[in-house]
């Protein structure tokens, strides 16, 4: 499965000395192209892909029933993207807080047009839309 850990920190956090950098990286914006240019590269599927972002991980934190598919009574959560279309990655996109990415000038497979999380668009038009949205989700066994 493949997953992320958006933990962006500012350009004077980051090192040269590994063990002492800020663990982690501002990539989420870019992580549907960056796993999709990589698996294109191996000869991984769009269906094996979608597997692993988004089946997987939502039956390792026990919501199968709600997240991670396309059926009736699951929420509606999708991206509208072209996995065709190639997109460079520029700092002056990039739209989270600390403008700074190690994909930088990078071409990657696939652009997102929009995401939508339960129905509701959250970014579209190359802007994400500001509303309050989201839950807590927990493990439908632990209720």
């Amino acid at each position: 499965m493949i997953n992320s850990d958006h933990s962006p920190c500012t350009v004077d956090l980051k090192t040269p000395d590994f063990l002492q950098a800020w663990g982690g990286i501002s990539s989420l914006q870019f992580g549907l192209p960056v796993a999709w240019t990589g698996a294109r590269k191996r000869g991984v599927t769009l269906q094996q892909l979608a597997k692993w972002i988004s089946t997987n991980p939502a039956k390792l934190a026990g919501l199968e029933k709600r997240k991670g598919g396309i059926t009736p009574g699951m929420d509606a959560d999708f991206v509208i993207w072209d996995p065709e279309e190639i997109i460079t990655v520029k700092t002056t996109d990039i739209l989270y807080k600390n403008k700074i990415s190690p994909y930088e000038d990078r071409d990657l497979f696939g652009k997102v047009h929009a995401t939508i999380l339960a129905g509701e668009f959250i970014f579209k038009d190359q802007k994400v839309v500001e509303k309050p949205l989201g839950k807590l989700l927990l493990n439908e066994n632990w209720n």
